[in-house]
């Protein structure tokens, strides 16, 4: 009998592979050249004013921006913000300032920032009021202090204060609570707006007005 020695030297990897075959088989697993389809890979959060698509706000009033929550960072997106006339003061003119545009934060974000993924996390009913007697005469003062709300909500308000008219626009901006606590100075970084859940905004003591 004569037996082809090609032959030969290939049966041992063809049992190999047979062998292979038969335990994926036992093992409830289909053997396939075809890559397993696991779907698309999860879309990007997009963090764009143009994306967003902009907002719902009144197109009168004061031109502004707010700071959103987008991802794990701070972005700005435009604004108006309605003041009322009339103010008595430059004090009193800054709190009305700065009220809307804590109403601006507090309210949900319009559908095209919500889709691009856009939240707040200011919450709604807090209000402003201008400087107490031996206050810095920009002083704004919530009715929340400071101190207990979120490092995120504090971050949005820090930083959308103080890169408004409610502010001196030094990147700063001086906030108090209702409480007889002096009044801090709170400043807007960049690493705030980068990390607004792991760092708070830098603050030191307000001198008096």
């Amino acid at each position: 009998m004569n037996v082809n020695p090609v032959r030969v030297r290939r049966l041992p990897g063809l049992l190999a592979v047979t062998a292979l075959g038969v335990l994926l088989a036992g093992c409830g697993i289909r053997a396939t050249e075809v890559p397993t389809d696991f779907g698309p890979a999860p879309s990007r959060v997009r963090c764009s004013q143009a994306e967003a698509g902009g907002s719902s706000s009144p197109a009168q009033g004061l031109p502004a921006q707010v700071f959103l929550l987008c991802g794990s960072s701070l972005v700005a997106v435009d604004r108006t913000v309605r003041v009322p006339e009339g103010a008595a003061d430059s004090g009193q003119w800054r709190a009305q300032v700065a009220q809307g545009l804590l109403d601006q934060l507090s309210a949900p974000p319009a559908p095209g920032e919500k889709e691009a993924g856009y939240t707040t996390n200011v919450r709604g009913g807090m209000t402003v009021s201008g400087p107490r007697p031996g206050d810095p005469g920009d002083t704004l003062r919530l009715s929340t202090p400071p101190g207990i709300l979120t490092s995120y909500a504090l971050a949005q308000i820090v930083c959308t204060f103080s890169d408004s008219a409610a502010a001196e626009g030094d990147g700063s901006v001086i906030l108090g609570g209702r409480d007889d606590e002096r009044p801090r100075r709170y400043r807007c970084t960049d690493e705030v707006r980068a990390r607004p859940g792991g760092t708070e905004p830098p603050s030191t003591a307000a001198t008096d007005g």
